[in-house]
């Protein structure tokens, strides 16, 4: 019987998280497959409920933001899952390639962090749009939970390139001038 790889605990905690996402992914998919019409009627309705006061009667805006907001709904599906692949597969790499120090751990825990925080973002957005009136609003109303997702994921990616050419690329070349 082996062991398991000693994996420091922001390490697992990025990689958690990382898994999370594809999980969240996962079953936003399930459920949109499973009731996606109940869920353009909650879009549907939601507008519907602020359609004098929001939309001044509109009909074909609020039904164009609708359309577009379960647009983000799927949006959220995708990256969850899209996002938390990439974390997984980047955490996994540092883990075999990389010295595990600070960068490794803060690219780990930022990279699985991001790749959910994204997800929720979209998902959030897609929801609160057709009551806000438009998808616009809903973006700015949830920046503060994108702009930290999308940037979180960039970091940990940016980490984990710097990690592998650190100590592959760059390793190896010193180690062959000597």
């Amino acid at each position: 019987m082996t062991t398991p790889l000693a994996v420091p605990k922001p390490v697992a905690a990025g990689l958690l998280l990382a898994l999370l996402a594809i999980f969240f992914g996962f079953a936003l998919g399930g459920v949109f497959g499973a009731n996606e019409a109940l869920v353009k009627q909650h879009l549907q309705e939601s507008g519907t409920a602020v359609l004098d006061s929001v939309y001044r009667g509109d009909v074909q805006a609020k039904d164009a933001v609708v359309a577009k907001s379960f647009q983000y709904l799927l949006r959220a599906h995708l990256h969850g899952g899209a996002i938390g692949a990439a974390a997984v597969g980047s955490i996994l790499a540092m883990l075999l390639l990389c010295r595990i120090g600070l960068v490794v751990k803060l690219s780990a825990v930022s990279f699985g962090a991001g790749a959910l925080l994204y997800a929720v973002y979209w998902l959030t957005a897609g929801f609160a749009a057709p009551g806000l009136g438009g998808t616009g609003a809903a973006k700015e109303a949830y920046a503060f939970l994108g702009f930290p997702g999308a940037g979180m994921a960039m970091l940990g990616l940016v980490g984990t390139l710097l990690s592998v050419v650190r100590d592959t690329l760059l390793v190896k070349t010193r180690s062959q001038g000597s």
